[in-house]
């Protein structure tokens, strides 16, 4: 059940560094570029490698944004499918119904934090399966995964999954990275707006593990003109980077000082755009280094430094 394609990924990586003439002092990976990230890229000092080769016999999974009264539509493709022999996922941004949002989203790595406070909008992981087991699919067999299982408990759940005794597997984005079960070929995103592009990416391609046609329905709580926007920009891109240009358009990249990867950004961000003075800048701190890399004629300079270092991870 380990992604192969990760494995490819690594080994691609090396083949670079080993061909480099210099060595990079720091290599920072990502399979989900979050704008912050992204913003850092196009204006720091950061070199970027792009792996975008597919597997041979990959296709693109077609994508659909799913209106609430269109649901039915997904639901019965779903049936189809599993029918004639494939499984699904469906994804919930929630694992308990009357968890407060900080408890009840699992969605490690995401970038997202447009949570709303209309809760009966937020679908949860348990509800939606006793829900689903006794309504739309009754005569299928369903399992649920989601962080807060044993360890043993979501290794079960994964190897009943692959030997086919469950059909549909309703879980949390814990599912992101690293599942590869190639006989699933359909997976719904409930809640879709509470999820950053680039994660949304990452999810359906949990379906592209086989040459089989993939389908991803992306299901929203809301109808707003913007959300919605922003959602199609899934139905255009082909790969990650490109999602992480829309969010940084639609988002914002965040901080540069701080935690928070998406939004307003603050002063240091903003500086990050005026592109003349970050060469200014970095030119100058060079010749500072060049001279005096201890920075011991600068002890202010030097103290500065010492406390953003321990403050602020660089990526």
């Amino acid at each position: 059940m380990i992604d192969e394609q990760h494995r490819f990924g690594v080994n691609q990586r090396l083949k670079l560094v080993s061909k480099s003439e210099k060595i990079p002092h720091l290599l920072s990976m990502t399979a989900t570029p979050i704008p912050r990230t992204l913003a850092l890229t196009i204006y720091g000092d950061l070199d970027l490698t792009l792996l975008n080769e597919m597997p041979p016999g990959r296709k693109q999974a077609a994508t659909y944004i799913v209106p609430p009264e269109e649901k039915h539509r997904a639901y019965e493709h779903i049936k189809e499918e599993i029918k004639s022999g494939r499984q699904a996922y469906i994804v919930c941004p929630r694992i308990e119904a009357e968890q407060t949002e900080a408890e009840g989203i699992e969605a490690e790595g995401t970038e997202d934090g447009t949570f709303s406070a209309e809760k009966s909008e937020m679908k949860a992981v348990k509800k939606e399966y006793e829900i689903l087991s006794e309504t739309v699919f009754k005569d299928f067999n369903l399992g649920i995964l989601h962080g807060k299982l044993l360890p043993k408990e979501k290794k079960r759940t994964l190897l009943d999954f692959r030997d086919k005794k469950i059909d549909i597997l309703i879980a949390t984005s814990v599912i992101e990275v690293g599942i590869d079960i190639p006989n699933v070929n359909c997976i719904l995103i409930e809640g879709a707006d509470r999820f950053g592009l680039a994660q949304l990416h990452q999810l359906r391609g949990r379906t592209l593990r086989s040459s089989y046609r993939a389908h991803c329905f992306v299901a929203s709580g809301k109808n707003s003109i913007k959300i919605l926007k922003r959602l199609s920009a899934l139905t255009k891109a082909k790969n990650g980077f490109e999602l992480s240009e829309y969010d940084l358009k639609f988002r914002g990249p965040g901080e540069l000082a701080g935690r928070k990867q998406w939004g307003i950004s603050d002063m240091g961000m903003e500086a990050l755009k005026n592109i003349k003075m970050v060469e200014a800048a970095r030119n100058e701190a060079q010749k500072i280094l060049k001279n005096d890399f201890n920075l011991s004629k600068t002890p202010s300079l030097k103290e500065k430094v010492k406390k953003i270092k321990n403050a602020i991870h660089l990526e």
